[in-house]
């Protein structure tokens, strides 16, 4: 498979000039073949090796990409995933990812999916030991030639999909339902990419609080990290906690950034005592079934049609390691199919909805957006002047939180 991929440009330059020189008889009728029927028969060559940070059973992150490997092996007729989960300090403290790397080669890996922000340097050190092995970094920025992290490595690639605009979502949501105008929410670790989407949530929280809801004032926004992507007993704070916490303290919904479903839990065990709560999980598509009626919708990955496309370009020799953040498809943003983010709604919200469906729908056509000027960061400092539109730099690599939010902007407060 590895020799494939490093002649495929070869095999590919040499079709087309087949092409241009005729792919059908003297009548006129195509005797090329199906081009999608070449791929799938390559792509049963192909091994793919998956390193997940959690469980692969979590509910959450590690599970929504579980499934998108699944899902091209479903798709491609491959043999299943190899699959290393827990691959953090804590359920693994004597295992690095560039030696979870090697393992996955060492089995035939012909392709390895390094599946958490926190993986940089093991994933970096592990493409540039196995060159001729294509490699994705999932939620990455080493193959962005306009980023800060630029590697220049021929052989890993970047794929993340445009949470901000499920994140958009939550916080309409959260909004919409809201009684007591505050909104919580449970962050893992403070990063570029937590940060980016957190503000997501409160800006979408906004503008429905002022513009769907009709309020004069700011809505309420609490944020509190925990530490880690998931709760790590002695290391992180008990997100249950944290959770009661928000609800003690007046909150009555509460955002989920963290990779498990301990938001959704500990909500609905408060919803069924008789409180009026509700929660916003993350992460996976599934994960509303934790408490149904609490449960506002969640926005969720659908790794499955990145994921696919990628493993496509390894068999037919096409693979160039390339930075991707994908747009939802708004024609559809719950497409099995096409869509890389999407956001189910929760019993939860009730009637509601149909404002939330008004504010999707000024996503999808450009009439709303909130990535717009004027905008300070949490310190009052100007971050959009009135009117300027923030680039892509200007999202992914979130110095601060945004005015009006309470909470930690960086680990040092």
């Amino acid at each position: 498979m590895r020799a494939r991929w490093r002649l495929g440009a070869l095999f590919v330059v040499l079709a087309m000039l087949f092409a241009a020189c005729g792919g059908s008889d003297e009548g006129g009728e195509d005797t090329s073949g199906s081009g999608s029927e070449t791929t799938v028969a390559a792509a049963a060559d192909v091994t793919i090796g998956m390193i997940l940070v959690g469980p692969q059973d979590d509910h959450g992150w590690s599970q929504a990409n579980y499934e998108g490997g699944q899902y091209v092996a479903d798709q491609l007729g491959l043999d299943p995933p190899i699959v290393i989960d827990k691959v953090n300090t804590a359920d693994r403290p004597d295992t690095t990812v560039e030696q979870v790397v090697d393992d996955l080669v060492s089995q035939g890996a012909d392709i390895v999916f390094a599946t958490s922000d926190d993986m940089k340097d093991g994933i970096l050190a592990g493409a540039a030991a196995h060159p001729d092995v294509p490699m994705i970094w999932t939620s990455g920025d080493s193959a962005w030639a306009d980023g800060e992290s630029f590697a220049g490595l021929d052989n890993l690639g970047n794929v993340m999909g445009k949470m901000i605009y499920g994140k958009m979502i939550a916080g309409c949501a959260a909004a919409l339902k809201t009684q007591t105008g505050k909104i919580a929410y449970l962050g893992p670790l403070i990063n570029d990419e937590t940060r980016r989407l957190v503000d997501s949530v409160y800006l979408g929280a906004q503008y429905c609080w002022q513009n769907m809801r009709g309020e004069s004032s700011d809505i309420g926004f609490e944020v509190s990290w925990i530490g880690f992507w998931f709760n790590l007993p002695g290391v992180t704070l008990d997100p249950t906690q944290v959770v009661n916490d928000f609800l003690d303290n007046g909150a009555d919904v509460v955002v989920s950034g963290i990779d498990t479903t301990e938001a959704i839990v500990r909500v609905g065990q408060r919803a069924e005592a008789g409180e009026e709560v509700w929660a916003i999980p993350y992460d996976f598509k599934g994960a509303c079934a934790e408490a149904e009626s609490a449960c506002l919708g969640v926005p969720y990955f659908n790794w499955g049609p990145a994921y696919l496309d990628i493993v496509k370009s390894v068999a037919d020799g096409t693979f160039k390691a390339e930075w991707s953040w994908v747009d939802p498809d708004w024609s559809d943003i719950n497409s099995e199919t096409t869509s890389s983010v999407g956001f189910v709604e929760g019993d939860g919200l009730g009637d509601a909805a149909s404002q939330l469906d008004e504010f999707i729908a000024g996503l999808a056509s450009g009439d709303v957006d909130l990535w717009t000027g004027p905008l300070n960061y949490q310190d009052g400092s100007a971050f959009l002047a009135d009117g300027e539109k923030a680039t892509d730099q200007q999202i992914w690599y979130m110095p601060q939180l945004l005015e009006g939010m309470e909470g930690a902007s960086t680990t040092e407060g």
